[in-house]
């Protein structure tokens, strides 16, 4: 699911600490700088730099060598070395790279990465050495890489997912729900999952999940304040939507153990055929088939309920960076429109994040399958999807959070107090 964060809480913390103990702010040991510290972007494009990406090489190395090749080749004089990192402990190689003054100078990052090092300042203001960057991507991409109380972008944005709704249709048909026509708001689909539960005796669920931060988010509920100091979740409105799945959890619209840690998770439900409804991505359907093939020709899809979820990886350029110039040209080439298309269509699960991609036939027309109408309907979200949680919520303010709602959910305090409770956990936690 997307609202698992791409790097763990005790990493977060003890990447600030070391980054700051190491004294890696500011520009490092790159070359001259503009206005606020920024190295200067101008310049030939030519000589040598390093790409490093997470966890590609393994599958996508014919790709990854052919963009390589084609940069060359536009730009001769030029030479890419090649890093891909294993998927496991990425974050503390950047932390390692980071602290030695190594990052490369094109670095494959996330939102939550480039957080961090763009905090210590690191990394390269993009908005001060390229003024192309709102006409080339989607904005909830870019957005992915702009940080509240922090001025400027500090990623490329490379590949994208988002999420979409996924129902069952025997299970609706069992409750006399029309799933050509389903739930589009949340009061809708508490509606629809008590009409499912009245039809099927309390035997079926549509409804399997529990709110999480991301959830006020797609709610178009602030979570943070524009300064990125405070977190606000517990506003009148925050905790209506709270009390709304707290009632659901209290009529029995949802399973007992959704509130446990062991719960397997509404898409896990919903492939093994317990639940009438999940979020999930754009390649959904094909994955679910292999691991339960009689749910074939009874999936179909809409678009997610409220603000869909964005998750996005990038490059970001290092202001150690000893060839800014190739560096910047490498990044810009690497997420342009076609080389984006192009791992698009090797990897079916991702999304370009380029605007131009936004009029592909290839992308935005289905082939009459449920699989292919669900990935238009994931890739035509693209332009309003944004990231759920804000990167300064680690994953020990997530733990917390989590607990205060589900003891709201079972009665145990109110809404408010879980939320007031949450709320000040995290801003204890944020501002150390």
């Amino acid at each position: 699911m997307i609202r698992r964060r791409a790097i763990a809480a005790g990493a977060i913390l003890a990447g600030t600490v070391l980054l700051s103990s190491c004294g890696l702010s500011g520009t490092g040991d790159g070359g001259q700088t503009g206005d606020g510290g920024q190295p200067k972007a101008g310049g030939e494009v030519t000589g040598k730099v390093t790409l490093q990406t997470w966890n590609l090489k393994s599958q996508f190395s014919d790709y990854i060598e052919g963009v390589i090749a084609a940069f060359e080749k536009k730009y001769p004089g030029t030479s890419v070395t090649w890093l891909d990192q294993p998927g496991d402990g990425y974050e503390e190689k950047l932390l390692t790279q980071a602290s030695a003054g190594e990052l490369p100078d094109v670095t494959n990052t996330t939102p939550v990465f480039s957080y961090q090092l763009a905090k210590e300042g690191l990394l390269v203001d993009l908005d001060s050495v390229d003024d192309s960057l709102k006409a080339t991507y989607v904005p909830g991409s870019l957005a992915g890489f702009q940080f509240n109380g922090q001025k400027g972008t500090y990623g490329y944005p490379w590949y994208l997912t988002t999420e979409l709704n996924y129902w069952n249709t025997d299970t609706m048909a069992a409750g006399d729900l029309d799933a050509k026509h389903p739930p589009t708001t949340l009061d809708e689909l508490v509606t629809q999952a008590r009409t499912l539960k009245e039809k099927s005796g309390g035997k079926s669920f549509l409804m399997s999940n529990k709110p999480y931060v991301g959830t006020f988010t797609a709610a178009g509920i602030p979570v943070i304040n524009e300064a990125g100091t405070e977190f606000v979740f517990n506003s009148d409105e925050a905790v209506a939507l709270l009390d709304t799945y707290r009632e659901a959890f209290k009529e029995g619209l949802l399973p007992k153990d959704v509130l446990n840690d062991d719960f397997l998770g509404n898409t896990q439900l919903f492939t093994k055929g317990s639940v009438g409804w999940t979020t999930a991505g754009g390649n959904f359907i094909g994955t679910a088939l292999e691991s339960n093939p009689s749910l074939k020709g009874k999936i179909t899809s809409s678009p997610y309920i409220g603000t869909p979820p964005l998750a996005v990886q990038g490059v970001s350029i290092p202001k150690s960076s000893k060839n800014l110039p190739t560096a910047k040209a490498l990044a810009q080439f690497l997420t342009n429109a076609a080389n984006q298309e192009a791992f698009a269509k090797l990897v079916p699960g991702i999304f370009p994040s380029a605007t131009a991609s936004q009029a592909n036939a290839a992308f935005g027309e289905g082939d009459g399958t449920p699989e292919g109408d669900a990935r238009v309907i994931a890739f035509k979200a693209l332009t309003q999807a944004k990231v759920p949680e804000p990167v300064q919520l680690t994953g020990a303010m997530s733990t917390y959070v989590n607990q205060q709602i589900a003891a709201a959910m079972t009665g145990e305090i109110t809404s408010k107090e879980a939320l007031d409770s949450a709320v000040a956990k995290c801003n204890q936690l944020l501002a150390q």
